[in-house]
């Protein structure tokens, strides 16, 4: 094989200690790059401990609120690609505690993408947003070209992000390319108020998960293979033509019932005795009742699609967190 693209490339990313970032982090480490790594919180149990990458990149304490931070490490470290995947990214919380979100779901974002704007040497930058952008729609799947009509605080959130960062590209010329994927799921996630990771630790030990719906949502899902896949070809790519201030769906396009993805669980995990626990409270309170992506822009343009069907990534992510209980990693 050639050598990676990535070698000694110097990659900022924000959030490198999240789900995401964490397997993003260790990519780019493995294909040689040299990352720094802006951490706000010390999560004990996080995955990036898991995988020892504390020890492997440059780690800036800070967060993306603090714009004099971030531009004294784009300067000091010379970054040349940026990975913005900092956010609060839980929606319960976004609607008790809105103003710190927007503080670090869009005034992070502006500081960022400002620090690079003043940077020298800066090609690449992939900005983080989300399918709940696109707020509710009656036609789906979302397209790119589809609306972005947001009622609720963390989709709004995510909005203004995706609108501020691509205006950076076509008034400055900052090579930013905007992802929306669907609902990522794999090992490593410890945000268990979403339905995958809360799903397989209550089966996993013995308990009926809880559904907080009826069960008729439907969501598209997609492996966090998957999803860093996507990342760094859309990193390899700018600042091409096409790719540059252009936005990414990233899913199957294929919607799954909330009902049927826990059933599919239970069943994979061999547990016995356990059955879903279905409340039948309604979509409400930034919830939105069914979503799903289309991802031919990615396909035709870059030549990514999604490798991981649902079943065996369910498979893959059921084991990381059976193994992860049996070490006592959380509870």
């Amino acid at each position: 094989m050639g050598k990676s693209f990535w070698r000694q490339k110097r990659v900022l990313i924000t959030g490198a200690n999240g789900f995401v970032g964490s397997w993003l982090c260790k990519r780019l480490l493995d294909e040689g790059a040299s990352v720094v790594a802006v951490i706000r919180d010390h999560i004990p149990g996080a995955n990036f401990y898991r995988l020892g990458l504390e020890g492997r990149v440059d780690i800036v304490s800070g967060g993306v609120e603090d714009f004099v931070l971030l531009s004294r490490t784009v300067a000091e470290y010379e970054v040349e690609s940026c990975f913005h995947l900092a956010a609060q990214a839980v929606i319960g919380v976004a609607n008790h505690s809105p103003l710190s979100t927007f503080e670090a779901n869009i005034r992070g974002t502006w500081n960022l993408l400002e620090s690079l704007r003043l940077g020298k040497g800066v090609r690449a930058v992939v900005i983080a947003s989300s399918d709940k952008a696109y707020g509710s729609h009656e036609k789906l799947p979302y397209t790119e070209d589809t609306p972005l009509q947001p009622l609720y605080p963390y989709d709004t959130s995510k909005a203004c992000a995706d609108l501020i960062a691509r205006s950076f590209f076509y008034t400055f010329g900052l090579h930013v390319a905007v992802t929306r994927f669907a609902n990522i799921y794999g090992g490593g996630d410890l945000n268990f108020s979403r339905i995958i990771p809360g799903t397989i630790r209550s089966v996993l030990q013995g308990y009926d998960p809880i559904i907080r719906s009826d069960g008729t949502p439907e969501r598209d899902f997609i492996h966090v293979d998957d999803v860093v896949d996507l990342y760094l070809e859309i990193g390899r790519r700018l600042p091409a033509d096409g790719v540059s201030g252009s936005v990414f769906n990233g899913g199957h396009n294929r919607p799954v019932k909330v009902l049927d993805l826990v059933k599919r669980i239970i069943a994979l995990s061999g547990k016995k005795g356990v059955r879903p626990d279905i409340q039948g409270k309604n979509a409400g309170h930034g919830e939105i009742d069914r979503q799903w992506l289309d991802a031919t822009k990615a396909k035709k343009v870059l030549g990514w699609e999604p490798k991981i069907a649902l079943e065996q990534g369910l498979a893959r992510t059921i084991e990381w967190y059976r193994e992860a209980l049996a070490e006592d990693s959380f509870k």
